[in-house]
């Protein structure tokens, strides 16, 4: 029996992964988290074998939260659940220890041989992604800038981009305005852009943001 953990703040995933998961033999869902500090929390009491997870959470978000759950639990297989499919997104999930990289949108036979896979000892990423985390190799900093960010870094700047106000971003995330701001300045920094409108013009540039959803 393979045990799994969904960890989504959206009910209606949770609902919907449950009930395929459920209906295969050999599949548990053992609970449901909607926060990645539930699940941390969750993980000191109880080790699933593998739990899907969400990337973009309030809160300390998928990436922190898997990294605290390996350093607990180093044997638990974390396939992180995200609508981003352009490196450095699939770079940064793998080199934390996550054993799998799923979009949202897979299939659920995919998502059934992910799971599958990851609990074998394997690594799971999509064709599509592998080839292009294979490409990103060969990229300079100037060709995808944005691999200097760091993963709250990302975090910010995705949600920059979507439109969201520092002081929504600091609700969301727990974090006081200045340490937004501050994240925010370092990002300018790093990739010599002068405020949200340049950062949002770069980011669409090199195809980190969906045009189509702004």
């Amino acid at each position: 029996m393979i045990n799994i953990l969904l960890v989504d703040d959206h009910e209606l995933v949770r609902t919907g992964v449950n009930k395929i998961l459920n209906e295969v033999k050999g599949f548990k869902v053992i609970d449901e988290c909607e926060t990645g500090e539930d699940a941390v929390k969750f993980c000191r009491m109880t080790e699933p074998d593998v739990i899907l997870m969400d990337m973009d959470m309030p809160g300390m978000g998928g990436l922190e939260a898997t990294k605290k759950i390996l350093r607990l639990a180093p044997e638990v297989k974390v396939i992180i659940l995200t609508a981003h499919t352009e490196d450095p997104f699939p770079t940064k999930v793998m080199k934390i220890g996550a054993a799998g990289y799923l979009t949202k949108g897979a299939g659920p036979n995919e998502m059934i041989n992910a799971i599958r896979a990851v609990n074998s000892g394997q690594r799971y990423l999509p064709p599509a992604i592998a080839q292009q985390m294979a490409l990103s190799q060969f990229k300079t900093k100037d060709e995808n800038p944005f691999s200097e960010l760091s993963d709250r870094e990302l975090q910010i700047m995705l949600m920059i981009t979507r439109g969201e106000k520092v002081p929504d971003i600091s609700e969301h995330l727990h974090l006081s305005p200045k340490t937004i701001n501050s994240y925010r300045y370092r990002m300018f920094d790093k990739l010599n852009v002068g405020n949200d409108v340049e950062l949002t013009h770069l980011a669409i540039r090199h195809g980190m943001i969906n045009t189509e959803k702004l």
